[in-house]
């Protein structure tokens, strides 16, 4: 790959990212930095700072900081004197080797497949419409807006003008007089959180003045509802065979008036009727169309959910690719922390040995006693509720999850602080930390590599627990243990945890597979007898 053509890549997406911020655009991947500066309050700062980067009245410092980064990153590579990144001969034998390991190079596939759609974000999941073209044929792209649009734009009246309109609900009014021209929703038009679904429902079929299940096929048996045109229940009524048989119950729209019944004789008998009003005007609110109506959490299949829904009404497919996105930003942020203390101290401990080597492995024997999980528990309940979030529980896990790859570096480095190359920069006078960044830094890339995606496993496993146990991430993430834990408190419905289990074995699996493949094609002893 071309080193220039990667160096505009990374600068164009730092402006785009840039200019996004400034402007009130909401781009796929580019925005998280600052969707994610925006959840903590610490990592924004009052706009006095930095004016010119303010944007609804503060600097997300967070966010320009990684904007910055990136940018830095492409003018570094701009500047090199070599045209291209090629890769070292060492390092190409291990990829083709890599390759030829077709159980990880497929994993590696199929798991970029899966990133790619998760970098895609409002493209494929989201309640916010793509397009809208109103009826004055004005263009609107609500889901890239960081702003929400009212409704009056898109002919809503009343308070529904005011507030964001429903645009699974819009697209329905499409050629109805003031409604849009066009109404373009993402493939899943759910939002992973904090958007709970109506409860689906069936239409149930009436023939020879009995009700038949969906299918038409047999009579039948349950609790019928007749809904009023927003979906709201109207009346709940008990068939048994086909036949109304029990009581019937009704709700005024307002949920004010209430309507209970019995059948006697074939015929509704009233025990209890609040409304102002005449009763047969109350029954006329809706058609006598039927409906069987699944209450959450709702099967696969039904109103629109793929995969169903979960007890809180999300939609489940919404929140495991909402859950893919939490998990992948967390190990971008996890890692290259943990992997920064781990280097840094076990490459000291590793070339400086002695006292400093001693006291350090003393150190990490005492904190390594400690159960992770259960501090990672403590400290989050200790902390206030407005601190919680992804950066702080993964600061958190940070504290001690650098320790066990310490040990690894620290005997790769003495290693290779035997060795000749070594002794040569130290005779030519170079420093000791130049030569851990310049010379043993660099071989001790297979070992990283190697390490990388069981961490990333790791990081995962260890997220998905915490939010099993309550103490993870807050209810505004999408977080695959929480959903498993809603599923594990309802075995009736068996697809919310077995969604959330084959989501976490899948991903597991990929990166366990792609661990396989980079230590076969990495180690020395496997392959230095070929070579």
């Amino acid at each position: 790959m071309k080193k220039n053509l990667l160096a505009l890549l990374l600068l164009l997406a730092a402006v785009l990212s840039g200019v996004a911020e400034l402007r009130g655009w909401l781009l796929p991947t580019l925005s998280w930095p600052f969707s994610a500066s925006r959840r903590l309050a610490f990592l924004s700062c009052p706009a006095d700072f930095a004016p010119q980067l303010a944007a609804d009245g503060r600097v997300q410092w967070f966010g320009w900081l990684v904007v910055f980064s990136v940018a830095l990153i492409g003018v570094y590579l701009l500047l090199r004197r070599t045209d291209s990144l090629r890769l070292p001969p060492q390092a190409q034998r291990s990829l083709s080797r890599f390759r030829s390991h077709k159980r990880g190079y497929y994993a590696l596939l199929i798991l970029l497949g899966l990133l790619s759609l998760a970098a895609a974000d409002q493209l494929i999941v989201g309640k916010r419409a793509l397009v809208v073209i109103a009826e004055d044929g004005s263009w609107y792209f609500p889901a890239f807006r960081r702003n929400i649009l009212p409704g009056s734009l898109f002919g809503l009246s009343g308070n529904a003008s005011l507030a964001e309109p429903d645009y699974r609900k819009l697209q329905q009014s499409l050629g109805t007089p003031g409604g849009p021209r066009m109404v373009l929703m993402p493939p899943i038009p759910w939002a992973p959180t904090a958007d709970p679904a109506p409860f689906p429902s069936e239409s149930l079929p009436v023939k020879d003045g009995k009700l038949y299940d969906a299918e038409g096929s047999s009579l039948f048996d349950g609790q019928a509802c007749r809904l009023y045109p927003n979906g709201d229940i109207h009346l709940r009524i008990r068939y048994r065979r086909g036949v109304p048989d029990g009581h019937v119950q009704g709700w005024s729209p307002d949920r004010r008036e209430v309507y209970s019944a019995n059948w006697e004789n074939g015929h509704l008998v009233a025990e209890q009727f609040s409304g102002d009003g005449e009763l047969k005007n109350f029954l006329a609110l809706s058609s006598n169309e039927h409906f069987l109506l699944y209450y959450h959490p709702a099967p696969p299949l039904t109103g629109g959910h793929l995969l169903g829904t979960d007890s809180r009404g999300s939609d489940i497919l919404a929140y495991l690719f909402g859950g893919l996105q939490v998990n992948i930003q967390a190990a971008l942020f996890y890692l290259p922390l943990v992997y920064g203390i781990g280097l840094f101290f076990g490459m000291l401990m590793g070339y400086w040995g002695g006292l400093f080597d001693l006291i350090a492995q003393r150190g990490i024997e005492i904190l390594s006693q400690l159960p992770f999980l259960f501090l990672v528990m403590v400290l989050t309940d200790l902390l206030p509720s407005s601190l919680h979030g992804m950066f702080v529980t993964l600061s958190l896990m940070a504290l001690l999850g650098w320790m066990p790859m310490t040990y690894l570096i620290r005997t790769a480095t003495m290693k290779e602080k035997s060795r000749d190359y070594v002794a040569a920069a130290q005779a030519m006078g170079e420093g000791s930390l130049s030569i851990m960044r310049r010379h043993i830094l660099p071989n001790l890339t297979p070992i990283i590599i190697t390490l990388l995606p069981f961490s990333a496993a790791s990081v995962m496993l260890s997220l998905t627990s915490l939010d099993y146990l309550g103490f993870g991430l807050p209810e505004s993430y999408a977080a695959w243990g929480r959903l498993l834990n809603d599923g594990l408190s309802k075995l009736s419905s068996p697809w919310v945890a077995s969604s959330a289990v084959c989501a976490l074995v899948l991903i597991l699996l990929l990166i366990t597979f792609i661990g396989e493949g980079v230590r076969e094609a990495t180690s020395p002893r496997r392959h230095d007898h070929f070579e």
